[in-house]
């Protein structure tokens, strides 16, 4: 095979900006809101915002047990506060997909030790979050309260296709 002269100069920059784009990125900043589902709204110091999906785990929607209150604990440990996010992944939605840290404190495992969200078995290849959903059903915490807790994901399949006058508030 042979290669015309430039043509090594072009793939170089393109292997770069392939290695670049798989470089973890950081995000800085404060946070302004908190929506369900455990995503919220970090304002970085550029004054840009990003809209962060935790990773690894799935809290309650608004109307579903636990909703308000699982926002409520988020809410809790980081609105108004500066907190890293290392962006793992970027969802169907754009959202940033995230590792929330305040300090040393790592919200995503948070979270699933309060009981206020279940963990994606798939994204827990390391098993980090495993003993915090254990700890939280044994001791009844947060949604595992519930004797029947009904996962988001099952949560949205009953609630498809259906015309209540809830359903346009839990999509």
């Amino acid at each position: 095979m042979r290669i015309r002269p430039g043509l090594g100069v072009v793939v170089s920059a393109f292997t770069a900006l392939a290695l670049l784009a798989h470089e973890p990125k950081t995000i800085t900043g404060k946070v302004v809101g908190i929506a369900v589902c455990g995503t919220l709204t970090v304002l970085d110091d550029a004054k840009m915002q990003h809209e962060i999906r935790l990773h690894g785990i799935d809290a309650p929607e608004k109307g579903q047990a636990f909703g308000t209150k699982a926002r409520e604990n988020l809410a809790a440990k980081v609105f108004g506060k500066t907190v890293r996010v290392e962006v793992v992944d970027v969802d169907r939605y754009r959202r940033e997909v995230g590792r929330i840290y305040l300090g040393e404190r790592f919200i995503n495992l948070e979270m699933v030790r309060d009981g206020f969200t279940w963990c994606y078995v798939r994204y827990d290849k390391a098993g980090e979050f495993t003993d915090a959903k254990r700890e939280a059903r044994e001791k009844r915490r947060g949604l595992w309260a519930d004797p029947n807790p009904v996962p988001l994901r099952e949560f949205h399949r009953w609630w498809s296709g259906r015309s209540g006058a809830l359903a346009p508030l839990l999509r």
